[in-house]
């Protein structure tokens, strides 16, 4: 054998350990509640200050077009943790409980060499260590949480032990998340934190330093909660420096639905509407030894990040259910600038009401007095019924996107049964505020009647998967 030829396959064999063997990433996401698209200063608000994320979109990459996978807050995050449009899951609405039958990002994660960290507003089950929707029922090895939004001195269960913490939400939920990194920094374990921000959430007492940033501004305390975060999410990111972890960690940002002002949601409406104000959202995603700096206005969807991370992670998919979100590596390199389309739904099924404070206070209490646990009622809820849901009346407003085509059906609950559905049709490449409906225009019929049937069958299956039809297969 010839030196060159040996010589060659010696460093074949060498190369190998360095692209099989390459340390997984560690992974952060970061989410804010009810922060709009257009409330960063790197998308144009004429006010509201926010130089950590802008430093994060000109170092990372932006999606310009990414959607929550509802307008509301539970339901996107039931998404971010499955993979799964919400109502698969039975987040049908804000308050309602994740199934455990579903596997988690966390366990997926978890599964695959990862030790695991929850903090901040949690939000799809329960805050009580023994209830399977719990963040340990769901993955998580460490977790502190709220049930709900949350602002000062809030009441927080670690672990399942609840405890009085002083301080913004905000920061708390970022001193959690260090606290943790700092802990298994130097393990074997590559680390996956998540940290859900309680705020820019109203009541909006979390306030900004000086106190003042926003006098005289209509939504001061929204404002400033944002400037808060913002100045707590810039602390996080200086501590991946600072710990010599930045350069392997995937970080992504974004927000759970669109924000509570309609003039900067960068479309039509705001939070509470599947009209593109509803859902449209931050988000930057960043790792340095593997991201290049950049953007893409192909839309992304919150249902897209477990797809995406283990993809990038090099981890294989353990979970066998169908899901709703597709791997963005493609869109990040540039190689993709279509993709499948993507379906919402919201106002199948009211809310449930989430006061996280009065309901982990009332625990403290009875688990420093030794006694019961109050609330019973809030370890599963529902999470084993299989109501069966007809799929032939869809209520609530659903809507299909295939861009840059949206079409909406909105069906109304009451009503002669030929009147009670209405359907629109936006081009959002040409109308973004989705004003001019082209439902009713000839030369669209047959774009019309191609993306009702989409939208239909794609209802049906999240009905079945609703009604339990998964768990079955």
């Amino acid at each position: 054998m010839s030196r060159l030829l040996v010589r060659a396959v010696l460093l074949s064999i060498l190369a190998v350990p360095a692209i099989c063997c390459a340390a997984r990433p560690n992974i952060i996401l970061v989410m804010a509640d009810d922060q709009g698209w257009g409330d960063t200063g790197y998308n144009g608000h004429p006010v509201v200050q926010t130089p950590n994320l802008d430093a994060m979109a000109g170092a990372g990459f932006v999606f310009d077009r990414f959607y929550a996978a509802a307008p509301v807050c539970s339901p996107t995050r039931g998404s971010v943790l499955t993979g799964r449009h919400p109502f698969r899951i039975k987040i049908t609405n804000h308050g309602r409980y994740m199934r455990p039958q579903e596997t988690t990002i966390a366990e997926e994660l978890k599964a695959a060499g990862y030790v695991t960290g929850m903090f901040g507003k949690w939000h799809v089950g329960s805050a009580q260590a023994e209830s399977p929707v719990s963040p340990g029922g769901s993955g998580f090895d460490e977790w502190c949480i709220g049930l709900n939004f949350f602002d000062n001195d809030p009441y927080l269960s670690r672990n399942g032990k609840v405890e009085q913490i002083q301080g913004k939400g905000s920061d708390i939920t970022i001193d959690e998340t260090i606290s943790f990194l700092r802990k298994h920094k130097e393990g074997e374990k590559p680390l996956f934190a998540i940290a859900w921000f309680p705020s820019p959430h109203d009541p909006h007492r979390e306030k900004p330093d000086p106190e003042n940033l926003y006098a005289g501004q209509k939504k001061a305390g929204y404002l400033g909660e944002i400037t808060v975060l913002d100045t707590a999410f810039g602390r996080l990111r200086s501590e991946l420096g600072k710990l010599r972890i930045a350069e392997n960690t995937i970080l992504w940002y974004s927000s759970d639905n669109g924000g509570l002002d309609a003039a900067t949601s960068g479309g039509r409406a705001r939070k509470g509407s599947i009209y593109d104000g509803g859902l449209r959202v931050p988000s930057i995603i960043e790792w340095p030894a593997g991201i290049k700096p950049g953007r893409t206005a192909v839309p992304g969807n919150a249902s897209d990040m477990l797809p995406t991370l283990l993809a990038m992670a090099g981890v294989e998919r353990r979970g066998t259910l169908a899901l709703d979100g597709i791997d963005l590596s493609d869109v990040i390199a540039g190689n993709l600038s279509k993709r499948p389309p993507m379906g919402f739904w919201h106002g199948f099924q009211q809310g449930q009401g989430t006061w996280s404070d009065r309901i982990l206070k009332a625990i403290m209490e009875a688990q420093q007095a030794g006694q019961p646990t109050p609330h019973p009622e809030r370890l599963k809820k529902d999470i084993d019924e299989f109501p069966q849901f007809s799929e032939t009346t869809l209520p609530g407003h659903a809507a299909l996107l295939d861009w840059p085509w949206k079409l909406h059906r909105i069906e109304a609950a009451k009503g002669a049964p030929s009147k009670r559905v209405k359907y629109e049709l936006y081009n959002l490449s040409s109308d973004a505020m989705e004003n001019s409906d082209l439902a009713a225009k000839a030369e669209h019929r047959e774009r019309l009647q191609r993306m009702q049937k989409q939208l239909s069958d794609w209802q049906v299956s999240v009905i079945r998967s609703l009604n339990g039809e998964d768990y079955k297969k």
